[in-house]
């Protein structure tokens, strides 16, 4: 059963505070990556990528069947619409195509840079920007970036820095569209134009999971939880928050980047990372949102 089409904030519990979805989000944000890393053993990256962005589809086509309210939307949102599907196959292919050749909290540091500029554009207090230099000084920390060492997947993680900060903007503009259909039902309509998108460059890749049921199962598995869970939960976060506000909590996924990397890839960081994990954390203790209207 599908929820009536409205505002994303309908599907939340009232009494539950937004950073609470936005926690949701940024575990899976990284958790899901670092079980398709395992994945990678067994299956090409892009046919990786495949699995995640199909998987993710078919859920949001058998959970919300996006396509009944599409063609209620203005030429404008559509056109929103076929750019965020474009910006999320092309993010989750150079995400993967990043953390298959560097270390995941190197690639979630980086993928952070990008929202700077979207935090910055929110700032009110002396207080915020405190916040601000704090957690930029947790993502430089993190970020020891040797670019003699793997400079092919640092230009795809600087790639998929751009692109999430496009994803920020763009989810954040379907979340409060006031258009009376939700921001989950327009994510699940992009996740179906990037499957499509995608289709010619990844699905042949991901062949191999096809002749394996425990394989194809696991595929599913990253999907929901990388492109699911995070996805729906940043709707429900971004309903509820200003996109400075969201933008700047967005520094703590380093830092959970770090935390995962240690316990599923026993990626053991260094004190230089364990020191940026620390102002990340207290940039994201001493921000405090406007309590202004929000941005659209």
């Amino acid at each position: 059963m599908t929820t009536p089409p409205g505002s994303a904030a309908r599907l939340t519990a009232p009494w539950l505070p937004a950073p609470a979805y936005f926690a949701v989000s940024a575990v899976f944000h990284y958790l899901g990556p670092a079980f398709a890393v395992v994945l990678f053993a067994r299956v090409d990256v892009l046919g990786v990528v495949w699995l995640r962005i199909a998987a993710a589809a078919v859920v949001f086509a058998l959970w919300r069947r996006p396509w009944r309210s599409v063609r209620h939307l203005s030429p404008e949102q559509r056109r929103t619409l076929l750019l965020l599907g474009v910006v999320l196959a092309a993010m989750n292919t150079t995400f993967y195509l990043a953390i298959a050749r560097l270390p995941l909290a190197t690639v979630g540091a980086i993928e952070f840079l990008g929202t700077i500029v979207l935090a910055a554009i929110g700032l009110r207090s002396r207080r915020n920007v405190t916040a601000l230099v704090l957690a930029v000084g947790g993502v430089v920390a993190l970020t020891d970036l040797q670019l003699t060492g793997e400079p092919l997947g640092l230009l795809f993680a600087f790639v998929n820095c751009a692109l999430f900060m496009l994803y920020v903007v763009l989810g954040h503009r379907i979340a409060n569209t006031g258009a009376g259909f939700s921001g989950i039902d327009q994510l699940g309509a992009a996740m179906l134009i990037a499957a499509v998108i995608a289709a010619p460059f990844c699905a042949v890749a991901a062949a191999p999971a096809f002749t394996s049921p425990a394989t194809l199962l696991a595929g599913a598995a990253v999907g929901i939880c990388s492109s699911v869970i995070p996805y729906v939960t940043d709707q429900l976060a971004m309903a509820r928050l200003r996109r400075s506000t969201f933008a700047l909590m967005l520094s703590i996924l380093p830092a959970v980047a770090t935390v995962i990397g240690i316990v599923v890839l026993a990626q053991i960081p260094s004190a230089q990372e364990l020191a940026g994990v620390a102002l990340i954390a207290a940039g994201v203790a001493v921000h405090q949102e406007p309590q202004d209207d929000k941005e659209n």
